[in-house]
């Protein structure tokens, strides 16, 4: 990894005693995680309402409500990964989501239903992106960005395998019986994989640099921390906003549902390569203008949906701009926190950081019809998330901490080639 090691800035152990089974643990349990307690609810969804008589939207809050408690709960989990490691965090995640799915599975009301979906955000909190990351973080620094970048591909594929197979298992059997056999599927797959692939012992925190001293709660007092978090949640939001919306506009703009589909599912391929790209980006690249860029070229292909109508082909480019967008920012959520201040709180300071944008996510499909209802259509309410996008950009840009100010500047010239992390 040494294409991609950082410079002596960022903190972290490189400790050889990390598991080696760990990678390629945590890409297939993050596939299957997500791919059944996240991406199976879409598919299944209408099945759900169609079968049990539940309105759509009582169906679709519970599952917002799972994004809620994830967000909420990633707070304290954070604390227990930053003293304790991953494997008994993602282990019980895994436990708990085989338990939420069954619990969903067989739910006779919407209150079982909803309190499946509230287990499920526990399971979130401990088995997605953030706990693989700080274990991530932890173990492979200062070279983790590579690390964290495959972790990040391999979960972009959850939908690419999980939705067809949702389909066809639904196709077969009921929606109760096919989230048992998704429930199935994830104890299998990740239970073992937690347990066993993450027994490295786990490295003490390293010491915090000069720049970030002081409390957890000092630093997320601070100003920088604020203001990155604001521009993390209004980005966000617009980002997951855009997301749910995207269909219904070019449905209102003429395009088939199969058109709109293909529109839509290739900005996941987009997302997918623009994930390869990140790396290069931080090498050249410092933290503040990296953010800055990335939420204001969220903000211009989000405008560029509400301003052009087509061609197809153009619509298709756009989709996959978008998506790169998309994927590079996933990758700045996980390296915010270390660039700025370092890995010894990653865990809790990077829940506290991203919790905000979790909650925006969540409310982020509710709030996005309805702002598109009362903005009369589609293109206002993207042009309006574009401006949203904009303003995290400018939070973004005056977020700046000690470490990208001129003596950092200094140390990216003396170390060329280092990314700086």
């Amino acid at each position: 990894m040494t294409d991609l090691d950082v410079s002596e800035a960022a903190t972290g152990t490189g400790d050889r005693s990390r598991p080696r089974a760990a990678l390629p643990a945590l890409c297939a349990t993050q596939i299957t995680s997500w791919g059944t307690v996240y991406y199976a609810f879409p598919v299944l969804n209408p099945q759900i309402a169609a079968d049990t008589g539940w309105s759509a939207g009582a169906t679709t809050a519970a599952f917002s409500a799972a994004l809620l408690v994830s967000a909420l709960a990633g707070i304290p989990i954070g604390r227990i990964l930053d003293h304790r490691g991953p494997r008994a965090v993602m282990t019980v995640g895994s436990l708990i989501g085989t338990a939420s799915l069954a619990v969903v599975a067989t739910a006779p009301n919407t209150v079982v239903f909803t309190a499946g979906w509230l287990l499920a955000g526990l399971a979130m909190a401990a088995t997605f992106y953030r706990p693989a990351f700080s274990a991530l973080t932890r173990w492979w620094a200062p070279g983790h960005v590579r690390a964290l970048t495959l972790v990040t591909l391999a979960g972009g594929l959850a939908s690419t395998l999980f939705a067809p197979l949702t389909a066809v298992l639904v196709e077969h059997l009921s929606w109760r019986s096919t989230y048992l056999v998704l429930a199935v599927i994830l104890a299998v797959v990740t239970v073992p994989a937690h347990a066993l692939a993450l027994r490295g012992p786990w490295p003490p925190a390293p010491t915090a640099p000069a720049h970030a001293e002081g409390s957890v709660a000092s630093v997320a007092r601070s100003r920088p921390f604020l203001l990155l978090a604001t521009a993390f949640t209004l980005s966000g939001f617009a980002m997951y906003a855009v997301v749910i919306a995207l269909v219904p506009l070019l449905l209102e703009r003429g395009c088939t549902t199969t058109q709109a589909a293909w529109i839509l599912g290739i900005g996941g391929a987009g997302q997918t390569a623009g994930r390869t790209l990140y790396a290069a980006l931080a090498r050249r690249v410092g933290p503040t203008p990296r953010a800055t860029a990335l939420m204001a070229l969220g903000g211009v292909t989000t405008a560029g949906f509400a301003l052009i109508p087509g061609p197809y082909a153009v619509l298709i480019a756009l989709s996959v701009v978008a998506g790169m967008v998309r994927g590079n920012l996933t990758l700045l959520h996980a390296t915010a926190v270390t660039e700025r201040w370092g890995t010894t709180h990653y865990g809790r300071l990077s829940g506290l950081l991203t919790a905000p944008a979790t909650i925006a996510a969540a409310l982020a499909p509710f709030a996005g019809a309805a702002l598109a209802g009362s903005l009369n259509g589609y293109p206002a309410l993207f042009l309006t998330l574009s401006a949203l996008s904009a303003a995290a950009a400018v939070l973004a840009a005056v977020s700046s901490t000690p470490r990208t100010g001129p003596s950092k500047r200094r140390g990216r010239a003396h170390h060329r080639g280092h990314a700086p992390l």
